[in-house]
């Protein structure tokens, strides 16, 4: 499995870092989880419906974050990325927190992704 970040990805994780610093080590972990299962699984995972598209758009609700004690998965941070099943990629397109923003920036998706 390869996993790929969008620019605007990386950005968001860049301010995020400022204020969680062990997020790096945390998405590797979540890498390591979605390597194996990559598809949906709720309560913790969600396809984003709705989207017109014919990726797979996968949003992770519940991330325990070791910035957040405390917390556990409940730490409000939200992932969006993509798994592109045929190509073994995982892409992720953004990370942030629910106190930021309510919802995912389909408009992002939509740049990337819409044929």
């Amino acid at each position: 499995m390869t996993f790929l970040e969008l620019s605007e990805f990386t950005r968001d994780l860049k301010r995020l870092k400022k204020r969680y610093p062990i997020i790096i080590e945390d998405l590797k972990v979540i890498q390591q989880i979605i390597e194996v299962k990559p598809n949906e699984r709720p309560p913790f995972s969600y396809r984003i419906n709705n989207l017109g598209l014919d990726k797979n758009i996968i949003k992770i609700k519940k991330i325990a974050c070791r910035s957040l004690k405390g917390f556990g998965v409940q730490s409000g941070l939200r992932i969006v990325y993509a798994y592109l099943e045929y190509q073994a990629k995982i892409v992720f397109i953004e990370i942030f927190h629910k106190n930021e923003k309510e919802r995912e920036d389909r408009q992002r998706i939509f740049q990337y992704f819409y044929p």
